[in-house]
């Protein structure tokens, strides 16, 4: 769910100090207030305010609480706020003020393209701000990728070949970046202030009110006491805490501080157990019901409901989820290691009747989103049951710094992302600005010829790549731009298009060089990061296959008949299931492999049948998914029939 955004690097916070403190707590629900008015359409004290408006409102407050609560720099002081944050915090206040002062006026003259002296300065003091915001909330790398694109109108005549575009001055380019509604305060900023606010909101509170720890416990008394229950556990905590954080990084820092130790005491190696926690965190960012925030930025790009967007990712998560845990249960029984204790596992009975708020909560709030299709006010309406229902039991009632903390938290997280999303709608609005978006896509088309399977390639290679330095939103909103209307126009699904490009975003959290939530994982486990990277690839191998499989057959995101959806999933699931059983050289019901040069070929052969199974008929190839469904079985009977003569003789001997 959105949460914190998808941070390139861990971030150091500022513990702030009275009054400072009480500053951000009052800002934030300023903010929180300003944003129920607009959403639910309340008109407090006879005011309608202009959406630019409210899009500048959010930024001012927001950026504000960006430079009192990020550092400057590595070695900036913790413990006090410096005068120079203050004043940029100030600047931040000021400069938004004049914008949501004077938005009517600039909509009604179309200042975006004859702004007034007054209004061009401080676009270019708004840009600055914001530029210093992205390199404070998310490293050095994106702040370098914003700056480079931002001021590329200023310099697109002057670039060769398919990259050339119309240039404009630079006061012109930067009044276009904070005025027009095509950059900074376009699809990314929008998406923020009707969609991913609440569900902030909500992540937060659910948080802090101890939503973790249920989940936790929950997870534990499911499935702790299976073989290799320590790493089902982390599958499952780690899906729930993704309806929570929204970030990867985050997810692996709570949920692996608890199941990383549970998983190396229970017999699972370092490695494993980091990449297990890896895999498992980076796909609670895909699950629905509540995804990453890229799903609701991505629902503005393609102007659907968020529901329906979500709805298109569950069959996909389901197989990424499904071969996590295919993997997990056949390394522990070739390895014969044994569930938790049960005198461990807390009492199922005993966690839901603890914890049913959580469970009534989040039926509210899906109820709300799909029942009455209200994803927009569906978070707040649960986050106030969530604080009342709360506030009513002595056991869970937060007292005065208790709520103090929550707002900060939720202060923080919001700035956090709307830093980012601020940076990377300049990149949007520099392709906006000079065409750049339409040339790139016709050369796309071109150097894939008549191949789009060669565009799909080219297009999850620069998501990878884009992926180890953007965050995931900054990465599918550019790649939304530049190469999803490349794809679309080959004829392809727009739906499986986005998703495509957002799944192969995060493939570079679990794969080196980068790796970064393999990476963070590694620390907790105190093992090797590039051993971790290399185990967390062969867990999430799933990943790397199933945007493919969707996007050659929408059915498998739910754009297709009913029978034929079934029959997709059906396949899909055991195909599945035999990647990962060739992947770990165990087939559960069947038996292992052994590592005679036999076992290991028939484990190829096994894999290649799972890919066979799992893929869906493509008419240019000349083969139904029936056809390849026949080859598949084909394939793994004889290595299914190896493994189970195998264990008949184990169990004889």
């Amino acid at each position: 769910m959105a949460g914190t955004a998808e941070l390139s690097e861990p971030v150091r916070y500022r513990e702030l100090q009275a009054p400072w403190r009480m500053v951000t707590v009052v800002l934030t629900l300023g903010a929180i207030l300003l944003a129920v008015n607009q959403l639910f359409n309340l008109q407090l004290f006879g005011i309608v305010i202009l959406d630019t408006r409210y899009l500048y409102a959010l930024a001012g407050v927001f950026l504000a609480i960006t430079f009192l609560t990020f550092p400057a720099y590595s070695g900036a002081p913790l413990a006090r706020t410096p005068w120079y944050d203050i004043a940029l915090a100030l600047l931040s206040a000021a400069t938004s003020g004049y914008f949501v002062w004077t938005a009517e006026r600039s909509l009604l003259e179309g200042w975006e393209y004859a702004a007034p002296e007054s209004a061009m300065w401080a676009s270019v003091v708004l840009w600055l701000l914001i530029l210093e915001a992205t390199r404070r909330t998310g490293g050095w790398v994106i702040f370098a990728i914003v700056l480079f694109f931002s001021l590329y109108p200023t310099f697109a005549d002057l670039v060769p070949g398919p990259i050339s575009g119309f240039a404009q001055p630079l006061p012109d380019t930067l009044v276009f970046h904070i005025l027009s509604s095509e950059s900074s305060f376009g699809i990314p900023m929008r998406a923020f202030g009707e969609l991913v606010i609440g569900f902030i909101v909500f992540g937060a509170t659910l948080q802090h009110t101890g939503g973790g720890r249920f989940f936790n416990d929950l997870a534990l008394s499911l499935v702790g006491g299976f073989r290799g229950g320590a790493a089902k556990v982390a599958i499952f905590a780690s899906g729930f805490m993704g309806s929570m954080s929204g970030s990867v990084i985050s997810n692996v820092l709570t949920t692996g501080a608890v199941s990383i130790p549970a998983m190396k005491r229970t017999g699972f190696s370092a490695p494993y157990a980091a990449g297990t926690e890896a895999c498992a965190s980076t796909g609670g960012v895909l699950m629905p019901p509540v995804m990453g925030t890229t799903a609701f930025v991505m629902a503005s790009f393609l102007g659907l409901p968020y529901i329906e967007v979500a709805a298109a990712a569950a069959i996909p998560s389901v197989l990424y989820y499904f071969g996590l845990f295919v993997q997990i249960d056949a390394y522990a029984a070739r390895r014969d290691l044994q569930g938790m204790a049960r005198e461990e596992l807390p009492s199922l009975k005993e966690t839901c009747a603890q914890g049913w708020q959580y469970l009534l909560v989040f039926a509210v709030l899906i109820f709300i989103m799909i029942g009455l299709r209200q994803e927009t006010l569906a978070p707040f309406y649960a986050t106030g049951l969530l604080l009342v229902i709360n506030q009513l039991s002595r056991a869970t009632r937060l007292d005065w710094p208790g709520l103090m903390t929550l707002a900060e938290g939720v202060g923080r997280s919001l700035c956090e992302l709307v830093a980012l999303l601020l940076g990377v709608g300049l990149i949007v609005g520099a392709f906006s600005a000079t065409g750049l978006a339409g040339t790139l896509v016709n050369d796309l088309i071109f150097l894939a010829g008549d191949a789009p399977i060669v565009l799909l390639v080219m297009g999850a290679v620069t998501s990878f790549i884009f992926g180890m330095g953007m965050t995931v939103t900054a990465c599918y909103i550019f790649l939304a731009v530049v190469l999803a209307p490349a794809l679309t126009q080959t004829g392809m699904n727009q739906v499986a298009v986005h998703l495509f490009i957002m799944y192969w975003g995060m493939v570079s959290y679990i794969t080196p060089p980068v790796a970064l939530g393999a990476f963070t994982a590694a620390t907790l486990a105190r093992t090797s990061p590039m051993r971790s990277g290399l185990a967390a690839m062969r867990l999430g191998s799933v990943i790397y296959l199933v945007p493919f499989f969707f996007v050659l057959n929408p059915a498998l995101i739910g754009q297709g008949s009913l029978a034929e959806m079934a029959v997709l999933v059906v396949t899909a699931l055991f195909g599945v299931y035999l990647i990962g059983s060739a992947l770990q050289g165990y087939a559960a019901g069947f038996g292992a492999f052994g590592s005679t040069p036999l076992g290991l070929a028939l484990r190829v052969l096994l894999f290649a049948s799972g890919l066979v199974f799992a893929a869906p008929g493509n008419a240019g190839l000349g083969l139904t998914h029936l056809h390849l469904a026949l080859i598949g079985a084909a394939l793994a009977a004889p290595c299914l029939a190896y493994a189970r003569l195998q264990r008949r003789q184990s169990v004889a001997a």
